[in-house]
């Protein structure tokens, strides 16, 4: 019950920003398989995580906009939405945030493979 609660509010204090410009960024299609892979597939496997990296930045810029932005437009709000505003915005943020360091981590223990496959004896 406190859950549904909770989301209740939590769409309340959203539901001005339902036209959110905001998009959560494509993450990488995989990572491939060190042991196997080619240096240009490493290559660009690491370009997509770099890319995704990237867009995680704009993304969470984008999101702080809109949290600023509503806070703006609504001078009226209490502490406590403006405290559950900046709740949802921080879960939003370190989520993508783990998101990028989870396909960081897997890149590099490919990475690592790699170069283990690879070493010249």
């Amino acid at each position: 019950m406190k859950t549904m609660l909770a989301l209740a509010a939590a769409a309340t204090l959203l539901a001005g920003t339902a036209h959110a410009a905001c998009t959560y960024p494509q993450s990488p299609d995989s990572v491939p398989d060190g042991s196997k892979a080619s240096l240009e597939e490493m290559l660009a496997s690491q370009k997509q995580v770099k890319g995704f990296d990237s867009s995680i930045t704009d993304y969470q810029a984008c999101l702080q906009k809109e949290h600023d932005d509503a806070l703006a437009a609504n001078p009226d709000m209490t502490d406590d939405q403006k405290n559950e505003r900046m709740k949802i915005l921080v879960q939003k943020q370190n989520a993508a945030v783990d998101e990028a360091q989870r396909w960081a981590d897997q890149l590099n223990a490919q990475i690592r493979v790699y170069r283990e496959a690879n070493a010249k004896k």
